[in-house]
Parts: structure tokens; C-alpha cells; sequence
């Protein structure tokens, strides 16, 4: 388990992001859908993986959006772009991989 520590400002991000992903299904669409553009990001580093790449971004992508027509919120990114970044550890927090630790 990797231990991240946050500072106020992206605590405050994360709390955002966790208020705005409620609903069940938008939080099982996104625990799908992040993985899948987490494992896009690599594959398609490399012209043989773009093949897999493609598909499993927009998919994955899909599935974000999917989750937000249930939430009936836009998505958080498109407030602020470090929001995705927020996501990822949103997915790997939830999964067991990151522990968040916050400035007190």
C-alpha cells in the first residue's frame, strides 16, 4: 500500500471529488471506467498497444460519463482540470492501493 500524503488545498479536492461521485452507480461506473483509462495511459505509449489503447480510453471514458448521467452532475474535471489527477486517487483509495494522510 502506498501512503499519500495531501496538503490542505488537495484535501479539499479530494473532499470535492467525494461529494460530487455519490450515487452507487456513478461510483461503480467510475471504479470501472478509471482503471481502464489508468491502463490505457501506458499500453498506448507504444505503437503495438495502440490498438488496446484506443478502445479501452473511450470505454473507460464512457463509462465516466454513464456514471454522471446517474449522479445528474457534471463531471469534476471540468471545473478543475487537477481533478483528474484526483480521480486516480479517488480509485486507489477506494481499491486498497493509496492510503491519503492529510496536513493537519
Amino acid at each position: 500500500m502506498f501512503q499519500v500524503k495531501l496538503n490542505q488545498e488537495w484535501n479539499g479536492l479530494l473532499t470535492q471529488y467525494k461529494a460530487d461521485h455519490q450515487d452507487p452507480r456513478n461510483q461503480f461506473c467510475h471504479s470501472i471506467g478509471i482503471p481502464m483509462i489508468l491502463a490505457s495511459l501506458p499500453v498506448g505509449a507504444t505503437i503495438i498497444g495502440l490498438p488496446v489503447a484506443i478502445p479501452l480510453f473511450g470505454v473507460g471514458w464512457g463509462f465516466q460519463f454513464v456514471g454522471h448521467y446517474f449522479e445528474g452532475k457534471k463531471p469534476s474535471f471540468t471545473e478543475d482540470k487537477r481533478q483528474l489527477l484526483v480521480g486516480a486517487l479517488w480509485w486507489s483509495q477506494k481499491v486498497g492501493l493509496t492510503k491519503v494522510k492529510t496536513d493537519a
